[in-house]
């Protein structure tokens, strides 16, 4: 019998809301505004739409295989029980491609938001102290980690309702209209990307599963109060952003053309208040908790991704290690760390966006597949929450990110040569070490 310690059950719905939400958030806050260089106020408008569908059908459905199945390894374990080991894996790499890739792209925006304040000190230094403090948090353990996630959280909600309050009495209709499918009804799909990093992430929220104290119970009420919380914020912050003085203000930093910015409320916020008022200043500073919020996230669910990987003996054993003393995953973390800080030293905000969106799209794919192929296959197994309108919600999710993947691939071309050439080479490793040591059969 094995002694290898436990992750702690500590977490309620209300610190599962604030981790759903949480891992999301940051998209708000940055990164979505480059979508609208592709296509504009309307077409990235449709964007948004589509993809929030996606996210609701999606989150529902993949609530019914958390409950099911309440696994640290989220996708990995799902489509293992599926689709067998060798699709399990797939789903497992795409998963910490998304959640190891995320976190370098926030980070950088971190750094940029620090720098606005501090323009004396490059944003990478700032990018690289935040790694190795919220990794450190991280490994000291997840209850301290949900504790501030949560704090910071409602911090950065309260922050974007506080600037659309600022922001609204000056929206103008004529300013969406303004250039508003400069790529015609082609950049649309060329916006899908940025438009997914409005929601990204709140997968991760099955990734702590372990940790839940009724998963069963609290991590539906964690998803479904999460993404109606995110839906509302999206339509509410791409309103006032866009309605004050158009979409190219918020794009770029001379608000015409040229270099892109990572910061696009502040930019808006300093149409209406001046980039002297102490309202701006405020922004910055609590925005900032908007970004770290998803960064802290993400990392407590890379963490957790890798380390199932290594625990189930599909990579290194040594990542699935959990500490005696903090029973959190810190070799998994601190590989994470590493990666991430390699990644972040690039500055190159779009393509690490697009590389996570990748893994991503491929997951929900796949757990889609998952949820219908369970359903046919072990229609006894225990669903204590079970997805509405069943198939129509899975199928439309499966639907949304094949067009998405599509897209991303048509209009991504390159990196997604690169995206999936890190699977094969993972999966041929993977095939490689199978043949060294036995992957461990867990209770699924």
């Amino acid at each position: 019998m094995s002694h290898q310690p436990h992750l702690k059950r500590t977490l309620g719905p209300i610190m599962l809301w604030g981790l759903g939400v949480g891992y999301v958030i940051s998209g708000l806050y940055f990164g979505w505004n480059l979508g609208l260089e592709k296509a504009g106020s309307l077409g990235f408008g449709i964007a948004t739409a589509c993809i929030a569908l996606l996210y609701i059908t999606f989150t529902f459905s993949y609530a019914e295989l958390s409950c099911a199945i309440p696994k640290a390894g989220g996708a990995f374990d799902y489509c293992r029980k599926a689709l067998g080991d060798d699709w399990g894996f797939i789903a497992g790499m795409a998963q910490t491609i998304e959640f190891v890739f995320a976190p370098p792209a926030i980070a950088l925006a971190i750094g940029a938001y620090f720098h606005i304040l501090i323009p004396e000190i490059s944003l990478i230094y700032f990018s690289i102290i935040a790694y190795l403090l919220f990794t450190l948090l991280n490994i000291i353990g997840v209850k301290s980690a949900a504790r501030f996630e949560l704090l910071i959280t409602i911090l950065a909600v309260a922050e974007l309702l506080f600037f659309a309050g600022l922001t609204l009495p000056h929206f103008h209709l004529e300013k969406l209209r303004t250039n508003a499918l400069p790529n015609g009804y082609a950049g649309i799909f060329a916006a899908l990307p940025f438009a997914i990093w409005f929601f990204l992430g709140i997968e991760g929220l099955a990734n702590v599963a372990e940790e839940a104290k009724h998963p069963q119970k609290d991590i539906q009420k964690g998803f479904g109060w999460a993404i109606f919380t995110l839906v509302i914020l999206t339509f509410l912050v791409f309103l006032s952003s866009v309605g004050i003085d158009g979409w190219k203000a918020i794009v770029y930093k001379n608000g015409i053309s040229g270099a892109t910015s990572d910061s696009p409320l502040p930019l808006a916020l300093a149409k209406v208040a001046g980039d002297s008022a102490w309202t701006y200043h405020l922004l910055i500073s609590i925005g900032i908790c908007g970004l770290v919020a998803s960064f802290n996230g993400l990392i407590l669910a890379s963490g957790r991704s890798i380390m199932e990987l290594g625990r189930a003996k599909f990579a290194p054993s040594f990542l699935g290690k959990i500490s005696p003393k903090f029973k959190t995953p810190i070799a998994a973390l601190l590989f994470n760390l590493g990666v991430g800080i390699i990644a972040l030293l690039t500055e190159r905000t779009a393509e690490i966006i697009t590389i996570s969106v990748f893994g991503a799209l491929s997951l929900y794919i796949l757990s889609m597949i998952a949820l219908i192929k369970l359903r046919k296959s072990e229609p006894n197994l225990h669903r204590p929450f079970k997805v509405p309108l069943y198939p129509l919600f899975p199928i439309l999710a499966l639907l949304i990110a094949t067009v998405s993947i599509i897209a991303m691939i048509y209009y991504n071309g390159m990196l997604s040569l690169y995206y999936f050439a890190v699977v094969l080479l993972c999966y041929l490793f993977y095939k490689l070490y199978k043949h060294l040591t036995k992957p461990v059969k867990t209770d699924l």
